[in-house]
Order: C-alpha cells, then structure tokens, then sequence
C-alpha cells in the first residue's frame, strides 16, 4: 500500500509518500509544497493543487492520510488552512484516493504508542520507523510521514480494514 500523508497549510504543506507492506515501511518520497507569501491567496491554492497532483500522478497511491483541523486562536488562519485543507481533499477525490482523517491524538499514540508523546519523540520515532538518518526538514515534512504511519497502523487493524472498505 502507498499511503501519501499530508500536514496542511497554505505556506508549507508537507507530505511523504510511504509505502507499507508486510509490516514494513518504505519511504518513497518527501518534502513540501511550498507558496510565496505576497501572491494571491487562489493562486497559492492553485499551486498546492499543482504539486499534489503531480505526486498523484507520479505515485500510484492508495490512500490519503490528513491531519484533522483543530485551531483555537486564530479564526482567519483556521479559515486560510481549511481552503487549503479543502484543495488538498479535491486533489485526493480528483485522482480517486480515499481520504482518511487522523487527530493530533491518534497520530502520537500510533506512533509513539504514547498519545501525549512530544514532538521531538514523535519526529525521532518517526525518523527510526523509516529507518532515516536524520529527521526531515522542515518539522510538516516529518509530521505527513507520521500521519502516512498513522493511516498504515489504523488501515493495518480489522477496524481500519473494515472502515477502509466501506469508503
């Protein structure tokens, strides 16, 4: 299976292609689409649906794995990041891959198997997982990887199989 975790935003939006096969995983590709500050908003839209589509086309992937949004300060960034978020899951439907929601919560616990896990913890487990030598850069890069574990850790569960089935 290769899952394509994405960290959304509109400045960075990281992702990492992961392929998971008999308990395995396999970093394929990573990164981030990144947007110049200064243009505008619909054509920095326009170019994270541009990117994506690009890794769609490149990478027979199965499933999406998406940070659930979750902002408890600033309204008109929550707003910002979800038009992002919104591209992002077109992209997904566009290309016919399932898209698959995790919280903060459920990326730490599948990951670290502790749910209130540091960042730092989750990034290192991460680098160990993918067998990396070093963490990638920036920190939304490695956050996409530990949601692409997340989803192969959910998916890899008879609850995960069945809800994958169902979509």
């Amino acid at each position: 299976m290769y899952i394509l975790g994405i960290d959304p935003g509109y400045a960075i939006v990281g992702y990492g292609v992961v392929k998971y096969e008999g308990n395995k995983f396999t970093p394929v590709k990573y990164g981030a689409v990144t947007t110049p500050a200064g243009i505008p908003f619909v054509k920095r839209l326009n170019l994270i649906y541009e990117g994506l589509s690009e890794i769609f086309k490149t990478y027979k992937i199965d499933a999406l794995s998406i940070e659930k949004l979750f902002f408890n300060t600033n309204a008109t960034t929550a707003i910002d990041v979800a038009q992002a978020r919104g591209v992002i899951v077109f992209a997904a439907e566009r290309h016919n891959v399932p898209v698959f929601e995790y919280t903060p919560l459920q990326v730490k616990q599948s990951v670290t198997g502790y749910g209130r896990a540091e960042k730092k913890q989750i990034m290192e487990m991460t680098r160990v997982l993918l067998g990396l030598e070093r963490v990638p850069k920036p920190d939304d890069t490695a956050d996409a990887l530990a949601l692409a574990i997340c989803h192969a850790h959910c998916a890899g569960s008879i609850i995960g199989r069945m809800n994958y089935n169902l979509r």
